[in-house]
């Protein structure tokens, strides 16, 4: 399945040369449009802005220099706006030395993935003021349609192809549970497996959470992870092997750590470090401060599995660093350093020794 691009000035958004919703009849996805920000005054800015929802699919901003004030209106109604400057303080922009390559590259992941892409600009824009129990609804429901779609399909089988069976049961437990005084020290403890987010891990982790909150006694939960990783995300070895759709989206919703997370945020927080990737960084933008050491790299691949976040990563990322840079974390996959991650504010702190295990 193919996408149309399309590419238009704002000032021709502005005076309505974009086609609305015209679907491209190959592929019955809307065209991914592009909008050049260069010369645009104030007034072209709210012009083209108030078009923006008419035309249906996924629409990127793009400037060749700085993004000035008068242009916030536009860049607020975008998907995403890269220019090429270091990050500005407008969440809705991503900074790039070279704007022509990050334009390829961001296209070339819709490419790739159409409808798992225009899913998780939807599912962003939708969730963006929802209540957090709701928004997690939301992710988890067009997760559930994406696992029935072909892009998810076809990643299944060449994972299947692989060959790799189920992992096996973890050797001892997978979440480690140790009091001291008013704080709850909760630790992912399955580092043969990078802390893969499986079932055994999930459940764990779930149990640990509701003893916190039934407790009540605890002032201050931190999480970590033992070993090199804090968290490799979902374990693909898992994938595909859920009963039914219905069924994961209840699992994903009730039986998952994301709500619970939110209810604990004030008092949670959660020390990073080496590899953050998925499930990993979704579960950990709830809390209420995240740490994370130096060598800590986080990434979002779920899109080009054809997927969407569903960890509730589509609800807690954007909360922290805006639905625009987080769009542009799930369609590209690009791994984020600690410094990037500070800076847009996904975690709030670099320590040397976050307190890992092992």
């Amino acid at each position: 399945m193919d996408i149309d691009v399309r590419t238009f000035t704002a000032a021709e958004l502005a005076e309505g040369v974009v086609p609305v919703s015209a679907l491209d009849a190959s592929s019955l996805l809307e065209p991914l449009v592009l909008v050049d920000l260069d010369g645009a005054d104030a007034a072209t800015a709210v012009a083209a802005a108030a078009r923006i929802p008419a035309l249906g699919g996924s629409a990127v901003g793009f400037c060749s220099g700085a993004v000035t004030p008068r242009l916030a209106p536009l860049t607020a109604a975008l998907d995403l706006t890269y220019a090429a400057v270091p990050d500005p303080v407008d969440r809705a922009v991503v900074g790039t030395a070279d704007v022509d390559r990050a334009l390829a590259e961001f296209t070339a992941c819709v490419r790739r993935c159409p409808q798992a892409s225009f899913v998780a600009a939807q599912v962003v824009r939708a969730c963006e003021h929802l209540p957090v129990p709701a928004a997690i609804d939301v992710e988890s429901f067009a997760y559930s349609t994406l696992q029935g779609g072909a892009e998810f399909g076809a990643w299944l089988d060449r994972r299947r192809g692989l060959g790799r069976p189920l992992p096996p049961p973890p050797e001892s437990d997978p979440v480690l549970l140790a009091a001291d005084g008013d704080t709850l020290r909760i630790t992912l403890n399955r580092p043969e497996r990078r802390n893969a987010y499986g079932t055994a891990l999930r459940d764990a982790l779930v149990e640990a959470l509701r003893t916190a909150i039934l407790a009540d006694t605890f002032a201050e939960i931190v999480l970590d992870g033992a070993g090199p990783s804090f968290c490799a995300g979902g374990d693909l070895d898992e994938f595909g092997h859920t009963p039914d759709t219905a069924t994961a989206h209840l699992i994903r919703t009730r039986g998952g750590a994301a709500r619970l997370m939110a209810r604990l945020a004030e008092r949670t927080e959660v020390r990073l470090h080496g590899h953050c990737v998925g499930a990993g960084i979704e579960i950990s933008a709830f809390a209420g401060r995240v740490v994370a050491a130096p060598d800590t790299v986080i990434r979002l691949p779920e899109v080009e599995m054809g997927l969407i976040p569903g960890a509730g990563g589509t609800v807690s990322v954007p909360r922290r660093i805006g639905r625009w840079r987080a769009l542009h974390l799930f369609v590209t996959g690009v791994a984020l350093d600690a410094r990037r991650a500070q800076g847009w504010g996904l975690i709030d702190e670099i320590i040397d020794s976050p307190g890992h295990v092992g």
